[in-house]
């Protein structure tokens, strides 16, 4: 009987800890989603670079437009956006827009040099695109450092930030976007760039390598209002 009990009471120990790890991250997820929340539109100016082994693409100035709950719009000189599709305009406002997920504790690891407290959010709409978010969070100024996302439909994704003018809106002031270029689904309008003398076994490994965009953001206009025709037009 003696021993029942300590079998008993071990277990439910393991069961609180588990549930209070799981209440903590919870509240911290909520605590980013709050900061996040204070922000109802922006537009930005900003400068991308893309790093793509088989699209060849100069530094464009481009702005970006996002406003609640999900419209997010980058406009690029040209009028070209060579992202991936589904790409950045699954930003840091979108990732937790809902309470709709269940978060998990995953330990600690460091991002350029910062502390984070590592949680993984798993959507508990089935039919949801995103199957994991992984975020690399600060717990002393709730930003999200990293996040590493699996969706059905585009592959795996990495978004890493970081941050200085616009931090208290949880703004960055840089983003950078890693991809599998073989994973995504390219916009309309965008071709393949190889070299005549390209092999179709180069353009596969090509193809296979890791793609990475950058955006440097100069300004925000934060708050002041984007009508819904900019999320309209083509």
């Amino acid at each position: 009987m003696e021993y029942s009990l300590k079998i008993f009471f071990a277990l439910f120990l393991v069961h609180c800890s588990v549930f209070t790890y799981a209440q903590d991250v919870t509240d911290l997820v909520n605590k980013v989603k709050a900061k996040l929340d204070k922000v109802n539109d922006y537009s930005a100016i900003g400068v991308l670079k893309t790093d793509v082994a088989f699209i060849k693409a100069p530094l464009s100035k481009v702005v970006v437009y996002y406003k609640k709950p999900n419209h997010f719009r980058l406009v690029k000189n040209g009028g070209i956006s060579v992202l991936p599709k589904g790409g950045l305009s699954i930003n840091m406002n979108t990732v937790i827009s809902t309470n709709n997920f269940t978060a998990l504790d995953a330990g600690y690891d460091t991002i350029d040099r910062v502390r984070t407290k590592v949680v993984k959010l798993l959507p508990n709409d089935e039919n949801s695109d995103v199957v994991l978010s992984t975020l690399y969070i600060d717990e002393i100024n709730l930003l999200i450092r990293k996040a590493v996302t699996t969706t059905r439909e585009n592959g795996t994704y990495e978004l890493t930030m970081s941050y200085k003018k616009y931090m208290d809106y949880a703004l960055p002031d840089k983003v950078i976007f890693g991809f599998n270029a073989k994973d995504y689904k390219l916009p309309k309008g965008i071709t393949l760039d190889f070299d005549e003398n390209t092999s179709p076994d180069e353009m596969n490994k090509l193809k296979n390598k890791k793609g990475k965009v950058e955006i440097d953001y100069s300004s925000y206009n934060i708050n002041r209002g984007v009508d819904d025709a900019v999320f309209n037009k083509n």
